[in-house]
């Protein structure tokens, strides 16, 4: 999946447009990074297209412990999405994340994110 594909398959997820969902995305993935080791955060970003790659890697440093409400309100403060349309958005790249990247990886990362990250990654119904 290129990133193209990528920014399309979340606006269509999250019913927002290229643009927005572009952005959204990489607030995300920045947001994201944060919660992860750099290891996670370098083997996850060798999986996807360059765009969405530097994103990830902007995120790095030291690891941060905080819960999927709180990356809503940080993605939302970054995009200035409403706060509905940050957790469709956030909902919508980890969905379009699961099907971009290995099994293996996306296990990965989910380990370092915890459960209520996986659970928003689940798909919708």
């Amino acid at each position: 999946m290129d990133e193209r594909e990528f920014f399309q398959a979340v606006a269509d997820r999250a019913r927002l447009s290229r643009q927005e969902a572009a952005d959204l995305t990489r607030a995300t993935l920045e947001t994201l990074a944060l919660r992860l080791t750099d290891g996670e955060a370098r083997d996850l970003a060798r999986e996807l297209p360059e765009p969405l790659r530097e994103a990830l890697l902007r995120g790095q440093g030291e690891v941060r412990l905080f819960e999927p409400e709180e990356s809503v309100h940080r993605v939302r403060g970054r995009t200035g999405l409403s706060e509905s349309e940050a957790d469709r958005g956030v909902r919508a790249v980890l969905r379009t994340l699961r099907e971009a990247i290995s099994r293996e990886e996306f296990d990965h990362a989910m380990s370092q994110l915890g459960s209520g990250f996986a659970r928003m990654a689940e798909p919708a119904g």
